[in-house]
């Protein structure tokens, strides 16, 4: 299983919040490429960054920090918030993701990334998958849907998408458990894809759960940053 530390981005600057809520904000670090360089001294191989203001006004902006850690790390970074275009795409790449994450634009614009899988290829284009209540969040999670999850991933496996970020909206950021029946459900309906959990992972026990179900990865965030997993305690995990 992947162990994919997550970095989000305000300003500039490493930072968490609460269930997407923009106007509860820790700030962790004023210099994520600190953090990543931490991560990857301990082993890791995997970054997941947000832009999170990207998320919020729908184009990439902190681009400078993706371009910073791609050029003085070697982690294999999945970069997603704000990208609607090929534009977006493009500068995402030439800064040095490897992968991007297609979230809202999934929703609202199929067939665009559609082109992109066509393009790019699957092992470049991420589908995330942000969900409330088993129905599809948008707009950096501020605009609920009633687009069904199972039935949003099911489609896009259908037209070639392998890779699946799935967040619980609720659990992200609170430290209280991650979603193991959900991610469950998600594998017994479509046992192929590539799912990588996301949200509220708060101890080490929780990964070997995921394992059980065969998660493909899991992204930990707030439990790094609060210790209350170790980066020690991560490296016989990395896959």
């Amino acid at each position: 299983m992947k162990i994919i530390p997550a970095i989000d981005i305000i300003e500039g600057k490493c930072v968490r919040l609460e269930q997407g809520n923009y106007s509860i904000k820790k700030i962790y670090s004023e210099n994520p490429l600190e953090i990543a360089k931490q991560f990857e001294d301990n082993g890791i191989r995997n970054l997941h960054l947000v832009d999170l203001d990207g998320a919020k006004t729908g184009k990439i902006v902190n681009w400078k920090v993706l371009s910073q850690i791609a050029l003085r790390t070697n982690l294999k970074i999945d970069f997603g918030g704000g990208i609607k275009s090929y534009n977006d795409l493009n500068i995402a790449f030439e800064n040095g993701a490897n992968q991007i994450t297609a979230g809202s634009i999934a929703v609202k614009d199929k067939q665009q990334v559609l082109s992109w899988i066509n393009k790019y290829g699957n092992e470049k284009i991420i589908l995330g998958a942000d969900v409330k209540s088993e129905n599809i969040a948008i707009n950096g999670w501020k605009v609920n849907t009633n687009l069904n999850v199972f039935n949003f991933i099911s489609d896009y496996f259908k037209n070639g998408i392998k890779n699946v970020i799935c967040t619980d909206i609720s659990k992200d950021g609170m430290l209280e458990g991650t979603s193991i029946d959900l991610y469950k459900k998600i594998l017994e309906k479509l046992p192929d894809i590539k799912l990588i959990a996301s949200g509220g992972v708060t101890n080490i026990s929780e990964l070997n759960l995921l394992i059980d179900i065969n998660v493909d990865g899991v992204i930990i965030g707030k439990a790094i940053y609060e210790n209350k997993i170790k980066l020690q305690e991560l490296q016989k995990y990395v896959d």
